[in-house]
């Protein structure tokens, strides 16, 4: 198989440890078994569970799985039941193969990126609907520059009569991503904390879409002192938050 490959015997089959890694560092393992005349080479499942796992809705698209079938078209794979598949049939080399499911099963992994840009957008599109609603003016993605020189782009710089507010809208389906959301977050308040300060002082609010469960409380107290936060679960609340900056 080469030396980047290890096998080891897993009841009726066999599994290999491929070099190949998953978005949060998980070793891609596929499982070999004979069936007749050719082996069977496969993930179990597991790329496609790891990839619902890491998402907000737990049903894919239309796009999304054309996406997922597109990759492993690519690489001569089929999906079945859940599971990446490809035959190794008679004069056929088994590490080839192998290899073959192992880059499907990146490049579907992969797609979790796509898939997170797409839920945040779709999240940050729904609050720009609520400000409309709620007649707030505001500017979306606007470029500012923190003390460091770095330029930040919180998602909506909202106007109201008593006080204007900036706001990160702090998105993920993954646990494991979401430290590093609210981090990045507190990052660009202490940033532009300057803005923070003056006669037209501008509020800071963290809004955390909790419409899935993947935030702790230490998530939660990372940019508190910062900011105000808010919840999307909370839409009433959130409003209010932006009308009594002041």
């Amino acid at each position: 198989m080469g030396a980047l490959f290890s096998c080891i015997p897993h009841r009726d089959d066999c599994r290999i440890r491929t070099p190949y890694l998953y978005p949060d560092g998980d070793n891609i393992e596929l499982f070999c078994k004979p069936e007749g005349d050719v082996i069977a080479v496969s993930d179990l499942g597991e790329t496609l569970r790891w990839l619902r796992m890491q998402t907000l809705s737990p049903r894919r698209s239309p796009k999304q799985n054309a996406l997922i079938a597109d990759a492993c078209l690519t690489h001569g794979v089929e999906i079945y039941k859940g599971m990446l598949l490809a035959r190794c049939r008679q004069g056929e080399s088994l590490a080839a193969v192998a290899l073959r499911v192992a880059q499907a099963a990146l490049r579907v992994s992969d797609l979790w990126f796509t898939f997170r840009t797409r839920a945040v957008e779709s999240i940050t599109d729904e609050v720009a609907d609520l400000l409309t609603e709620r007649q707030f003016p505001f500017d979306r993605a606007e470029k500012l520059a923190g003390r460091s020189g770095r330029a930040w782009s919180p998602d909506f710089h909202v106007r109201a009569p008593a006080q204007s507010s900036l706001v990160y809208v702090l998105s993920t389906g993954s646990r494991s991503a979401a430290r590093s959301v609210a981090e990045h977050v507190l990052a660009a308040w202490y940033d532009l904390n300057h803005l923070a300060a003056g006669p037209e002082a501008l509020h800071f609010v963290s809004l955390f879409d909790d419409t899935a469960d993947v935030w702790t409380q230490e998530d939660f107290r990372l940019v508190e002192p910062l900011s105000t936060i808010a919840r999307w679960s909370e839409p009433d609340r959130f409003v209010e938050v932006l009308a009594e900056a002041a």
